[in-house]
C-alpha cells in the first residue's frame, strides 16, 4: 500500500499491482458518509468535438463524484480545443478554490504551466485521457494508448494479409494517419500501429500528425496522398474515429469502392455505423465511463488525503491504465449493443438497416 496522499508530499507505490483490480481498489476504498462542504474538483476537458466528452466523460464524473462526495463541489469548463482558454479556466479554478484538478490537455506541453501553477497552490493534479509528462503531476488515468495502436495495426495487418496480392507485386501501401502532434497518446499510438506493421508486409506510403485531431485536415491530407500515390492506397491507418472520417470520405470522393480498409478509435455512432455499412474496418471501444468514473473516484480519494494504489507508472507519474476493446462488424452486437454503448435504433437508422439485418443486429431482450 502507499502512505497517503498529503498534498506535495504524498509518497510513491512500492510496487506495481494487476492492472484489472485498480477500479475495484478505487471502488472499495471510497467513502460515501462526508461532512458538509467537503471540497471543490476541477474537470476540464479539452473539446466538444469528440462527443464522449459532453455525454460520457463529464456526467459521468459529475455522478460520481456526487454519490462518493454528495456534499464536493466540481467545478467544470471546456477549453473548445484552445490551449489558452483551458490555462484561465485552470487559474480561474484554482482561484475559486479547486482542491484538486482534473485536466484532459489541449496541449499538454503547454498544460505545464498549468501543472506548474496548480503545484504553487499545493493542488493535486490528475492527467485525465492524456498524459502530460511532468513529474509534479500526481496521477494519470487513461487507457493504454499504445496498446490501442497495436491493437489497431494488427487488426489492419490481418486484413491485408488475408486480401488478395497487388496485381504488380508490390507489397500494400498504406498510410498513416495519425493524432495531434502535441498529445503524448498520439506518440504512444504511434509506437503501437509501427510495433504492429513495421514487420508485415506492407509499404507505409507516407504519415501524417493530424493537427487538433481534425477530421477536415485528415481528410484533405489524404486526399492529396491519393493523387500523389494513385492506385497505391489499400489501407489506412487513422488514429481514431474522427480521423477515419475525414479519411474515408477522402477516399468516397475519389470514388473507391469499396473503401480500403480503415481504422479508427472511440467507438463513435457514426464509426459503427460505417463498420455496420463496411465503410470501416474498426474501431477501439474504450469504456470512457470507466475511465471517468476511476477519475472521479480517486479524485475524491486524494482530496480526502486517503490511500491510493496506483497499478503502473509512467516515468515518474503513477498511472491507472484501463484495457482497451478492437472491435470489428462480428463484435458490434456483443460489445456495442449489449455492452450498451450504442442501441439497435441508434445504429440502424433508414441508411444503415439492410446492413444491420445482415449482421443480425436486435435489440437485446430486456427480460
Amino acid at each position: 500500500m502507499t502512505g497517503p496522499v498529503t498534498g506535495r508530499g504524498r509518497t510513491a507505490p512500492a510496487a506495481l499491482a494487476a492492472l484489472v483490480i485498480a477500479l475495484p481498489l478505487l471502488g472499495g476504498c471510497a467513502q460515501d458518509d462526508v461532512a458538509d462542504g467537503e471540497g471543490t474538483i476541477a474537470l476540464l476537458l479539452p473539446e466538444a468535438q469528440t462527443a464522449r466528452y459532453e455525454t460520457s466523460d463529464r456526467p459521468t464524473f459529475e455522478e460520481v463524484t456526487a454519490l462518493r462526495c454528495p456534499t464536493c463541489t466540481v467545478l467544470y469548463a471546456n477549453a473548445d480545443q484552445d490551449a489558452a482558454t483551458q490555462q484561465e479556466q485552470a487559474e480561474s479554478m484554482i482561484s475559486r478554490g479547486a482542491d484538486v484538478l482534473v485536466i484532459d490537455a489541449v496541449d499538454t506541453v503547454a498544460a505545464k504551466s498549468i501543472v506548474a501553477d496548480a503545484e504553487r497552490h499545493d493542488v493535486p493534479v490528475i492527467a485525465y485521457d492524456r498524459f502530460i509528462d511532468d513529474e509534479r503531476v500526481d496521477y494519470y488515468v487513461s487507457f493504454d494508448s499504445e496498446q490501442i495502436g497495436y491493437q489497431q495495426g494488427l487488426t489492419l495487418r490481418t486484413a491485408l494479409a488475408a486480401s488478395p496480392p497487388r496485381a504488380d507485386g508490390d507489397p500494400h501501401g498504406v498510410l498513416l494517419v495519425h493524432g495531434s502532434p502535441t498529445d503524448p497518446n498520439s506518440t504512444r499510438l504511434k509506437s503501437g500501429v509501427h510495433r504492429a506493421l513495421d514487420s508485415a508486409d506492407v509499404e507505409i506510403l507516407a504519415e501524417y500528425d493530424t493537427p487538433d485531431w481534425s477530421p477536415d485536415k485528415a481528410q484533405s491530407w489524404v486526399e492529396g496522398q491519393l493523387t500523389q500515390f494513385a492506385g497505391r492506397v489499400d489501407a489506412v491507418y487513422a488514429a481514431n474515429d474522427g480521423t477515419a472520417g475525414g479519411a474515408i470520405a477522402a477516399m468516397k470522393a475519389a470514388g473507391m469502392d469499396p473503401v480500403p480498409p480503415t481504422t479508427g478509435q472511440d467507438a463513435e455512432l457514426a464509426a459503427v455505423q460505417r463498420i455496420v455499412a463496411g465503410d470501416q474496418l474498426m474501431t477501439v471501444a474504450k469504456a470512457t465511463d470507466q475511465q471517468a468514473r476511476t477519475a472521479a473516484e480517486l479524485a475524491v480519494r486524494v482530496l480526502r488525503g486517503e490511500d491510493a494504489l496506483a497499478p503502473a507508472r509512467i516515468g515518474s507519474v503513477k498511472a491507472f491504465l484501463l484495457a482497451p476493446t478492437a472491435i470489428v462488424a462480428e463484435d458490434v452486437e456483443r460489445v456495442i449493443v449489449q455492452g450498451r454503448v450504442h442501441t439497435v435504433d441508434e445504429i440502424c437508422t433508414t441508411p444503415y438497416a439492410e446492413a444491420c439485418a445482415a449482421l443480425g443486429l436486435t435489440e437485446e431482450d430486456p427480460s
